[in-house]
C-alpha cells in the first residue's frame, strides 16, 4: 500500500474516488455574500438611524438675538412685547387676576415691565435671569432652547429653574 493511499483511508477519502466537494468553497462564498450584506446592511441602518436623530435645529437664529418682538397673548396674560438691547432683554405685558368679592369675581389688569439679563449659550439655547427678582420663583433662571427658525418667528420651550415642567411658544418679529 502506497503511503499516499494510507492517508487517503485515514481521511476518510477513497483511492478509487478523489474527493472533489465543490458544496466547500460555494459555502464559503456564500458565508461572505452574507456577511457583506450583513455589513451593508448594518451601514445603511446606521445612516438612517443617524440623519434621523438630526437635531431640528435648523436655520439662522441671530437675527432674533436683537430688536423688538411679540409673543401672542395666553392664559391670563395678554400680547408680550419684547425689546433686546445687548444683554437686556425687556418684557413688557399685561396680566390679568380674578378677584373675587361678595358681588361677583371681577378682572384686574396689571401692567408689567420685567427686565431680565439674557446669556446666549450658543445659537439655539440661552438663558434668561431676572435683574430685580421679587419672588423666590423670579431667582430662578429660565432656560429657552428654540426649536424651529423662520423667516419672522421661531418655536421654543421654556423651562423655569431645574424643573421638568416645560412651556412651548412662539416669538415673532417685529423690528
Amino acid at each position: 500500500m502506497k503511503l499516499s493511499s494510507f492517508i487517503k483511508r485515514l481521511s476518510g477519502q477513497s483511492e478509487s474516488r478523489p474527493n472533489k466537494d465543490l458544496s466547500t468553497p460555494l459555502r464559503q462564498a456564500q458565508c461572505d455574500t452574507i456577511e457583506v450584506t450583513k455589513v451593508l446592511l448594518f451601514f445603511i441602518c446606521s445612516i438612517f438611524f443617524f440623519s434621523a436623530c438630526e437635531p431640528e435645529f435648523q436655520g439662522d437664529s441671530d437675527r432674533f438675538k436683537e430688536g423688538v418682538f411679540e409673543i401672542p397673548a395666553g392664559k391670563g396674560y395678554s400680547k408680550t412685547t419684547i425689546t433686546r438691547i445687548d444683554s437686556l432683554q425687556i418684557e413688557e405685558y399685561t396680566k390679568f387676576i380674578e378677584i373675587s368679592t361678595d358681588s361677583g369675581v371681577f378682572q384686574k389688569e396689571i401692567k408689567r415691565i420685567d427686565t431680565l439679563y439674557i446669556k446666549w449659550k450658543n445659537n439655539f439655547f440661552y438663558t434668561l435671569r431676572m435683574k430685580s427678582p421679587k419672588t423666590d420663583l423670579d431667582k430662578d433662571p429660565i432656560f429657552v432652547q428654540i426649536n424651529k427658525v423662520t423667516d419672522s418667528s421661531y418655536s421654543f420651550s421654556a423651562k423655569i429653574g431645574y424643573s421638568n415642567f416645560k412651556t412651548p411658544g412662539t416669538l415673532y418679529k417685529v423690528k
